[in-house]
């Protein structure tokens, strides 16, 4: 479990970028996004059979959690304008 859990914290920021990048170049709606990280990050993780001797069951978690990470690590950087709904009740 060690393993998956090294191999989804190196590829969620290359998921990261993956997602951005299909964002940029297609309009998609931002309740689909956390799916589409998903999506990516199972198919990021099935695609790398040359760089780890995972079985793909394992990789294909990998990939999942790094996609859902993902999704995670973009709001944490993500400065958003406005009130928060506590600042909203004052």
């Amino acid at each position: 479990m060690e393993t998956v859990l090294i191999f989804a914290t190196v590829i969620s920021p290359i998921i990261l970028a993956l997602v951005e990048l299909i964002k940029k170049t297609v309009n998609v709606k931002k309740n689909f996004i956390p799916l589409l990280a998903l999506i990516v990050g199972l198919a990021i993780g099935a695609l790398s059979y040359p760089f780890t001797d995972l079985d793909l069951t394992f990789r294909l978690w990998a990939g999942g959690f790094a996609g859902l990470a993902a999704t995670g690590l973009f709001e944490i950087g993500n400065k958003r304008e406005g009130n928060t709904k506590e600042d909203n009740n004052d």
